[in-house]
């Protein structure tokens, strides 16, 4: 239950402290006297977005609190959350504090002292509070909310829930089937494809290739003039007469006669002579290999010039680099490997979908079942609860339409309703009015208030457009409610009021220059004058209103 909520410059409240009872909590107050500020209050408290326009006038910011208790159905549906986002929770003293500060800059959310984001502290106020304004009594008459009354008493939120998983996870896959096939070549594509492949595949560069043959051919274009120099440098070496090697060996000869005189120092002049002979030895062979590998005949050399052509219009046309050509010839060939396994690539998309589709189908038609096992049993109750609140004749039923798979499984289902005797059933949106439609809201609380595991309900104006009697018989109901849950009722019925095992009044006053809306618990004397001017005033009004207590 709501045990208390403090409020700090919210709009019209300077400052409020208010502890809540269990049961019936009721509030009331002058029209315009600030009754929606409370409900504004915790409406902020369970994640709605703020509007720094909330803040009073004045202030710099404002500040809401509240402690809830939380009964058994509501901790076992809470802890998991709670131990998820590693917010402290004592399980044997089981009370939630909600605190949300509002600056003109920012706001601040915390849960037990741990502050949180606004999506989390909407998260744990769904699982605490359910607020019922008028603009939800009208989201009612849509289908889809109506099927999800249905889907709470049939206690399908597992299965709703494991559905909609399901779905998203279908269009996962369809949204990466659609992308990977989207990137699939165009049968022009291919054709170019295999082209560039060809192409390049029918030159077959090697890396480089064009730097090693681009020498190449400036030495065997200038072959004469290499020629004759190596010629010449093999001559002055070791090719004739009088060559270096032929002065070498004069030189070696001579200093063999000076070993004869100094053996010790002459032997490593005679050393030197032979490497340097076998330097020259090398150096010679390694002219003449270079020279003959110049040496092209003129078939060799036409050649050479056609391989380094054919380079040269395969970097003109996929470079400008031979490693931009051989980049141009892997890409290629990986899309047309792509292009290859496109039958297996769909295939294994189709056995995928397929296999999601079937495990929707599944949950589906566990959906389905769900729905029309209870349907008749809900029904059954809620007219019970119709009945009570003044629809002693009314006519309540569900239609069921089979249609393709979509956001809530198979089924589209609407409440159809008559009022009176005699009268077709229709649709609940075409014939109800907002006086009915808040009665209808209310009974169907009462039935879900068994399975729900939310604590607190609050309805705000749910005896719009009612009174007499049939308020009366609200109140009455609203009470029996109250047994399972706390139910905090703003209400502008004294019929409703009196049925509060607690009394608020919203005030508003001036205070100096300002108007501030303050709210006190009522004794009993003060209810029968809440009661009284509810009423409408007078001495017969306050007779009444003791009758009404």
């Amino acid at each position: 239950m709501l045990n208390w909520l403090k409020i700090k410059n919210l709009a019209l409240i300077a400052e409020a402290d208010i502890e809540f009872g269990s049961g019936l909590n009721v509030i009331t107050g002058e029209t315009g006297a600030g009754k929606s500020i409370m409900l504004s209050a915790v409406a902020l408290l369970l994640g709605e977005r703020a509007d720094k326009n909330v803040i009073r006038d004045g202030a710099t910011g404002c500040e809401i609190s509240a402690g809830v208790t939380l009964p058994q159905i509501a901790v076992k549906t809470l802890s998991p959350v709670l131990d998820n986002l590693a917010i402290p929770f004592d399980r044997s003293l089981p009370e939630m504090q909600l605190r949300r500060v509002i600056s003109r800059t920012q706001t601040r959310n915390y849960v037990n002292d741990v502050s949180v984001t606004l999506r989390t502290l909407k998260q744990i106020g769904d699982l605490l509070v359910d607020i019922h304004a008028p603009n939800s009594h009208q989201s009612l008459l849509s289908p889809g909310c109506q099927l999800s009354v249905l889907d709470r008493y049939a206690e399908l939120e597992e299965e709703v829930e494991k559905y909609v998983q399901l779905r998203a996870n279908l269009k996962l896959l369809r949204d990466e089937r659609s992308s990977a096939l989207a990137g699939l070549p165009t049968t022009t594509e291919v054709t170019h494809l295999q082209m560039v492949v060809d192409e390049i595949s029918g030159v077959a560069p090697e890396p480089n290739e064009d730097e090693s043959l681009r020498a190449r051919h400036q030495l065997a274009a200038h072959s004469k003039n290499v020629l004759e120099h190596s010629m010449c440098s093999i001559n002055l070496l070791n090719g004739s007469d009088n060559s270096i090697c032929d002065q070498l060996g004069i030189v070696y000869h001579s200093i063999q006669e000076l070993h004869r005189f100094d053996p010790e120092k002459i032997a490593p002049l005679l050393q030197n002579c032979d490497q340097l002979n076998d330097i020259i030895r090398d150096l010679t062979n390694a002219i003449e290999q270079f020279s003959a590998d110049v040496e092209l005949d003129e078939q060799a050399f036409a050649e050479l010039e056609a391989r380094i052509g054919a380079l040269e219009r395969l970097k003109r046309r996929y470079g400008p680099g031979l490693d931009n050509v051989m980049a141009q010839l892997d890409e290629a060939q990986r899309r047309l490997a792509i292009n290859q396994n496109t039958s297996q690539l769909k295939q294994d998309f189709d056995r995928r979908e397929q296999e999601l589709l079937i495990v929707l189908e599944e949950c589906a038609r566990t959906l389905s079942a769900g729905r029309r096992r209870v349907a008749e049993k809900f029904i059954k109750r809620v007219k019970q609860h119709l009945s009570n609140l003044g629809f002693a004749q009314c006519d309540l039923d569900i239609t069921f339409e089979t249609i393709e798979l979509g956001t809530s499984g198979r089924d589209r289902m609407e409440f159809i309703f008559s009022a009176n005797p005699g009268e077709p059933l229709q649709p609940l949106r075409n014939i109800a009015s907002s006086g009915e439609i808040s009665r209808i809201m209310l009974a169907l609380k009462a039935v879900l208030a068994d399975v729900d595991a939310v604590p607190v309900l609050i309805f705000d104006e749910v005896d719009v457009n009612i009174g007499g009697e049939t308020a009366d018989k609200v109140g009455l109901e609203l009470k029996e409610l109250a047994k399972r849950r706390q139910l905090l009722c703003i209400s502008h019925l004294p019929q409703i009021a009196a049925r509060g095992e607690h009394h608020y009044a919203v005030i508003k006053k001036l205070s100096g220059s300002r108007t501030v809306s303050s709210i006190v618990a009522l004794s009993r004397e003060a209810r029968i004058s809440e009661l009284a001017r509810m009423l409408g005033g007078g001495k017969a009004a306050l007779e009444h209103a003791k009758e009404l207590i």
